[in-house]
């Protein structure tokens, strides 16, 4: 018998419908789960005995809406999975992967669902609809086609099976990825703390008196306390394996994810083959900027053949600079990297990244990235305390605009924990849509990140890296929090994957303008703006190692590209990795080292295949940004135009036709080849047309 008590068998009685945290635990999600898919599979049916001729509304709308109570559930797990996940949760998930796989392959595979899309789809001149409901209507045909619909006898069976597994292994990869980064450890003593900073050192005997050894420091492989070490410590032995117990993340032992990196790849080009496609990335892009393989790689290859005679440049100075430092000649080696480049960049520029934390104290960052969005879109944002959180380090925050108008929820999670995997990302509780009686729904989104934790007698101060991390994830939910579509699978981030990074990688943009500064970044001691002296060091110091990190970008890209271009099994997967990296890769490679074991963005996240698109992105975002330099960093007609065109549009309609109206052309790589220093801007005259 269902349980009367759970809270997700009926509305949340909430602030603004935020998931009621305390009444959730982990006895009720397989119920809930359960519960709304038997819930949607009676919609899908309603759809499919209805004797009315197949339309819009009793067709397309109507599968819109199924499965609102399976969202919902889901819309909560998910998010907590990656950010408060346990044991009990990630066995919940295993279980939940396969009904859900189960279910969403039911649904394509409906053939009589299918041929109701698809006499509406081929009538579809009939309809006279909006562009919206046009693209509501392709998104949902090509959905159905491209996960095959259109199979037959064995062949869907078949899709059936390989889609199950492909379902189950990614959740494995995914959890594989967070127990093995947790379970990395690294005790040192007083003598072993050279060359790192305070704030480091603080840290570090925090996490051991917390572990019970007060006296002696830890270390972990969360992002902040591994990039933090390997650039400050001037031990290269400890550098060398902080640096191996990372890049050998997953590739040994219990959490060895080599052999599902081979089976995942293997499972999409088996899928990508039965729907018609030689491999997956051909059928994966058909829905994206790039469309096809060849568009990914004509942007690969044009960036690179840009960047790689700078990054060569890069590293015969950095060479010179670190075998001067020591006296002798010094082959630079991969954990070697960091350290040096932080030493020539503060040699050259007399700039320290430590020495900005004190300017970026968390609260103050957080009121400088809130009023971003306050001098742009008119937005505000009050903490409410009557929303619940899942965590003591969550926040939550009411957003509305100008006018007072509701707009929106954002949660803040800022700290690492061991419930919560590496990274930072953006995520939707509830995304933004109008139902049938025209009541605009407003979502609910949160940005999660892994800062810096504040210790007994310092607040959390973050480097410029990290408020940087915070302004793009902040753009994501900007993306989210200001939707405008009548339809949630067209709202807010719901666009192509090749577009979803402009909002985010725009708002990164800022971090170098004074102008915007100077209006939080303050010394958390004294008060005292962060002087004109820094920032011009910070703005100086941008475009070093750009050459480096392109290529570092582009070498995930390529190898993204390579496990879902191939059309047969990889037999050797650290061949493989080699061969697809090696021209962009400036070390050599080194024994035990691989990316793809722990590489979750393709093979658990959402970007196989996509990984490009975050260069992608770049393009656009800096091609964005010269607009706002030529008229303004806070220009309203120039931001008003952005939010219109791009924020508020989600995936309504296609990106390019967005990307135009704002920009009035095309995007080019000019603006970031010049913001990245690889080339010169241009001068005034040649940018005058061409008289023929």
């Amino acid at each position: 018998m269902a349980n009367a008590e759970n809270p997700f068998f009926k509305p949340f009685d909430t602030p603004h419908g935020t998931p009621p945290f305390s009444q959730i635990n982990n006895s009720q999600w397989e119920e809930a789960i359960d519960r709304g898919i038997a819930n949607a599979n009676a919609e899908i049916n309603a759809i499919v005995v209805n004797r009315a001729m197949p339309d819009f509304d009793n067709t397309i709308v109507a599968l819109e809406n199924v499965g609102q109570d399976l969202n919902r559930v889901l819309n909560v797990f998910f998010p907590l999975m990656s950010a408060n996940s346990d044991d009990e949760m990630m066995r919940i998930a295993m279980t939940a992967s396969q009904k859900l796989s189960d279910y969403s392959t039911s649904i394509v595979l409906n053939q009589m669902l299918w041929d109701r899309v698809k006499q509406v789809y081929d009538r579809r001149a009939d309809f006279n609809l909006t562009p919206e409901q046009q693209t509501l209507l392709q998104k949902t045909y090509d959905s159905f086609a491209q996960s095959g619909a259109n199979l037959q006898g064995e062949d869907r069976e078949t899709y059936r099976k390989l889609s199950a597994e492909l379902s189950e292994l990614t959740t494995i990869f995914g959890q594989n990825v967070l127990k093995d980064r947790n379970m990395q450890q690294v005790w040192l003593t007083a003598d072993d703390l050279a060359g790192l900073p305070e704030s480091s050192i603080a840290a570090a005997a925090q996490a051991a008196e917390e572990a019970g050894r007060k006296g002696e420091y830890l270390f972990t492989l969360d992002q902040p306390v591994y990039m933090a070490f390997m650039k400050y410590s001037s031990r290269p032995d400890l550098r060398e394996r902080m640096w191996r117990l990372n890049s050998g993340l997953n590739t040994k032992g219990e959490y060895d994810n080599t052999a599902n990196v081979v089976r995942i790849a293997d499972l999409r080009r088996q899928i990508a083959n039965l729907l018609g496609s030689p491999n997956y990335a051909t059928q994966s892009l058909k829905q994206t900027m790039a469309k096809n393989p060849e568009g990914v790689y004509d942007l690969l290859d044009r960036l690179r053949e840009a960047y790689r005679p700078a990054a060569e440049a890069e590293m015969a100075e950095l060479t010179a600079f670190a075998s001067e430092l020591e006296g002798k000649p010094v082959q630079l080696r991969p954990w070697d990297y960091s350290y040096y480049s932080n030493k020539l960049k503060a040699a050259k520029y007399s700039f320290d990244e430590e020495a900005l934390r004190p300017y970026f104290e968390l609260n103050n960052v957080i009121d400088g990235v809130f009023g971003l969005a306050t001098k742009l879109y008119g937005l505000k944002f009050t903490q409410n305390d009557s929303i619940q959180v899942y965590h003591p380090d969550v926040k939550a925050f009411d957003v509305t605009d100008a006018d007072g108008n509701f707009i929106g929820v954002i949660y803040t999670d800022f700290y690492p924990r061991a419930s919560k995997r590496p990274g930072a990302w953006m995520t939707g509780f509830s995304d933004q849509y109008v139902d049938a009686e025209g009541t605009d729904h407003r979502p609910v989104v949160s940005i999660v990140m892994n800062f810096t934790k504040p210790t007994g007698d310092k607040p959390s101060l973050l480097t410029p890296y990290e408020v940087e991390t915070f302004l793009h994830e902040f753009g994501h939910a900007l993306h989210g929090l200001l939707a405008k579509a009548n339809y949630a699978s067209l709202s807010g981030t719901s666009v192509y994957r090749d577009f979803v990074e402009l909002p985010s990688q725009f708002n990164e943009n800022y971090l170098t303008e004074k102008e915007f500064l100077d209006g939080f970044a303050r010394h958390y001691q004294t008060g005292e703006a962060i002087p004109q002296e820094l920032i011009d060091r910070l703005i100086a110091s941008q475009q070093y190692g750009a050459a480096y990190a392109c290529l570092r970008q582009l070498m995930f890209g390529y190898l993204d590209m390579a496990w879902h271009t191939t059309t047969d099994k990889v037999a050797d997967p650290v061949a493989f990795e080699r061969e697809a990296t090696a021209s962009v890769n400036l070390f050599p490679a080194e024994d035990g080292a691989l990316t793809s074991p722990q590489f979750s963005h393709i093979f658990a996240g959402g970007y196989a295949a996509g990984y490009y698109s975050y260069k992608w992105a770049e393009v656009l975002d800096a091609d964005a940004f010269a607009k706002f330099k030529q008229n303004g960093i806070f220009d309203k007609a120039t931001a008003d135009s952005f939010r219109h065109n791009i924020l508020e549009r989600g995936g309504t309609e296609a990106p390019d036709v967005l990307y135009r109206r704002f920009r009035g052309q095309d995007p080019t790589i000019d603006a970031l080849l010049e913001r990245d220093g690889i080339r010169k801007p241009a001068t005034p005259a040649a940018n005058k047309p061409k008289v023929d």
